[in-house]
């Protein structure tokens, strides 16, 4: 893929840009589900494309493509280059980038098992095990089980020098077992909810979980739920575990310094932020312990951003 950014680099620059980066990204992904022993959904899909940033006359310009034949990769850097000559007609002041070193690296996420070695047929038959498992246990309505994987293998370079090649894989697999009687309904999943456990690791996080092994115990648990006794009033010690404790800061903290919601300017879904502009490093999330570290999950050659919370803000 290096040739298709040289292409995109060299038309950019040709055609007036004093800066440029190209960035290719090339993926597969695959998801398979079940539902009550039956296949509920399966996908095995590839995408490819790639994308030209450019600055002309101080302003940017950005745009895409799915085609990476020289042709359409010199046409779409040239169309970064007119999108930006039309935003510097109506700027206020020139694009001023940061001084930084230009990255040249290789990565590859470490995995033992490319998930993609394992047939589709050996997918579904492990999850048409555990639905197996899951609706062996009386009481039980509704089984759901899941697999995702996806690889994700991206290239950038800048007109400065950058030349980044990067490989990721996720996987991910979960099940849920419901148990309906009466008016009321009990779900127990494993091994979290919203989809199950995804990790950045290969094959190898399937065979870790031990899905099979756990669905009985889960399927057992959600009908003992329409049993069990209401949780007692008080004040209490309560310990979180992980997964729980992760959620509970990806709301409470996450969200809220998102900066478009800080401004007002974005309230899908999470809402707007009460962190406003006149809390900032007065505001007291929690005790002295608090410490609270985020990285951005992608990097690029020329930006990268790193936001340390303290416990005052």
């Amino acid at each position: 893929m290096k040739h298709v950014c040289n292409w995109a680099l060299t038309a950019a620059a040709s055609r007036g840009a004093t800066y440029a980066d190209v960035r290719v990204i090339a993926q597969r992904s695959r998801a398979l589900g079940t539902k009550n022993g039956k296949v509920g959904s399966a996908s095995d899909s590839e995408s490819v494309g790639m994308n030209v940033r450019v600055i002309v006359e101080g302003a940017w310009g950005f745009a895409a493509s799915a085609e990476l034949g020289r042709g359409a990769v010199e046409a779409t850097a040239a169309q970064a280059v007119e999108i930006a000559k039309a935003s510097a007609r109506v700027k206020k002041e020139d694009v001023r980038l940061a001084p930084e070193k230009a990255a040249v690296a290789e990565w590859s996420m470490p995995y033992k098992i490319d998930p993609f070695t394992i047939s589709v047929e050996q997918n579904i038959e492990l999850l048409l095990r555990i639905d197996t498992e899951l609706r062996s246990v009386v009481g039980i309505t509704l089984a759901e089980t899941n697999l995702n994987f996806s690889r994700e293998e991206q290239w950038f370079a800048s007109s400065e020098g950058a030349d980044i090649h990067q490989t990721r894989l996720s996987t991910g697999a979960g099940y849920a077992a419901y148990a309906f009687a009466g008016s009321e309904i009990q779900k127990r999943s494993y091994p979290n909810s919203f989809g199950g456990q995804w990790q950045n690791k290969g094959y190898e996080l399937i065979e870790e979980l031990k899905l099979v092994e756990n669905a009985r115990r889960i399927a057992e648990e959600a009908v003992a739920l329409h049993k069990a006794d209401q949780c007692p009033e008080g004040k209490f010690d309560i310990i979180l575990d992980s997964s729980q404790l992760g959620l509970q800061i990806h709301e409470s903290v996450g969200h809220p310094i998102e900066l478009d919601r800080v401004l007002g300017m974005e309230a899908n879904f999470a809402g707007t932020s009460f962190l406003t502009l006149d809390k900032l490093r007065t505001l007291r999330y929690g005790s002295d312990l608090v410490n609270v570290v985020a990285k951005a999950w992608r990097r690029s050659a020329r930006r990268s951003s790193r936001m340390v919370c303290s416990p005052v803000i």
